[in-house]
């Protein structure tokens, strides 16, 4: 039996804190009002097209939100917007970890923002790796490694940078088991044929899963990531944010992008026929020891010789992906990211040519 307590878990300074409420958390917007109360320059901006955003924005973000909500089906009470990922998986360790007590687990290779982010809070990081043949959690290793200053778990799946799903049922098994929290990104979810586990979200009184509209929709810059947990723990995370961490511009924007689902699950199906494409034309290029299944919007591919040196080349005709060599279990791997059927062609091409060139040398 998981005897989750979600207040033992909070750190102390985090229970005693008096919130910051900001002008505009105390009085919300009507069209008819007259602010006088945010320090706000009423005349507007130096800019006519500009002028409503002398006000602050939404600090909760209600009706975008509400159309995540739609969209999700899951309470906008269970939805936390954060300033990209990074920001919910920051608040997250402030919120939950002891600086020099409390230690986390993450499973390499996996998103690096884990660990960074676990060494600015001088939180210990426990590393678990994946299983080297399928890129799978270790099970027997967790459940050794787990003790009472075990905070947070973070998993990622799809995973980054291997591109595959994590065992759903391994990630319900720990989170069932683990009296503490655990985080599972899911920024990939929408390009994999397993289910989210948002819709299941009132199992798991211990979890906070997170998504973004930087990945299939395509809303990279405008920087909003999405936590859905219980309204306890979202509760916890609107104390401890910043007042106003999503402009209202990036609000406005998003709500209009969430308007547009055809267009959403057009690109949405290309992408994949794509990462089709490219996977099966990478295959056949000698010089690719392997592809490894990929549930996201990019692969990994590891290079027959030194995956740096055709990274290398590539960067000379103007195609930059990543070398993913220096981490643990990806020796030289490079992670390609999906892209056009025109970009996809021309990087073929150009892995083909080096390929010759290597096999003639």
């Amino acid at each position: 039996m998981n005897k989750f307590n979600l207040n033992s878990l909070i750190r102390e300074n985090i229970l005693n804190l008096v919130p910051y409420i900001s002008a505009r958390t105390e009085h919300q917007k009507e069209k008819k009002s007259i602010f006088l109360d945010a320090n706000e320059n009423s005349f507007g901006a130096p800019l006519s097209f500009l002028n409503s955003y002398n006000r602050y924005p939404d600090p909760l973000q209600k009706e975008l939100k509400k159309k995540i909500s739609d969209f999700k089906n899951v309470s906008p009470s269970q939805i936390f917007l954060g300033n990209g990922s990074d920001e919910i998986i920051d608040l997250v360790y402030r919120i939950f970890s002891r600086p020099e007590v409390d230690h986390v687990i993450i499973f390499p290779p996996t998103y690096g923002m884990y660990e960074v982010s676990g060494k600015i809070h001088g939180v210990d990081v426990i590393k678990i790796f994946l299983t080297k043949e399928n890129y799978q959690l270790n099970l027997d290793k967790i459940e050794k490694f787990v003790n009472p200053n075990s905070k947070i778990l973070f998993i990622c799946s799809p995973n980054n940078p291997t591109g595959n799903d994590i065992k759903r049922e391994d990630i319900e098994n720990i989170t069932k088991k683990f009296t503490g929290i655990v985080v599972l990104d899911e920024a990939y979810i929408d390009f994999s044929k397993q289910k989210s586990l948002s819709m299941e979200i009132e199992k798991f009184p211990n979890l906070i899963i997170i998504q973004t509209l930087s990945k299939s929709w395509g809303l990279a810059g405008l920087r909003i990531g999405i936590a859905i947990a219980s309204e306890a723990i979202i509760q916890w995370m609107n104390k401890v944010k910043h007042p106003y961490n999503i402009s209202m511009v990036s609000q406005k924007m998003a709500i209009k992008a969430l308007e547009n689902r055809d267009l959403f699950f057009f690109h949405l199906k290309n992408i994949i026929l794509e990462r089709e494409y490219l996977q099966k034309s990478l295959k056949k290029i000698p010089i690719i020891q392997k592809v490894y299944p990929s549930s996201a919007n990019f692969l990994l591919a590891k290079i027959n010789f030194s995956s740096k040196n055709l990274y290398q080349y590539l960067m000379k005709k103007k195609i930059v992906v990543r070398d993913r060599s220096k981490i643990i279990l990806c020796d030289n791997c490079l992670r390609i990211t999906v892209g056009t059927h025109e970009e996809n062609e021309y990087l073929i091409d150009q892995i083909q040519k080096y390929s010759i060139q290597k096999i003639k040398m």
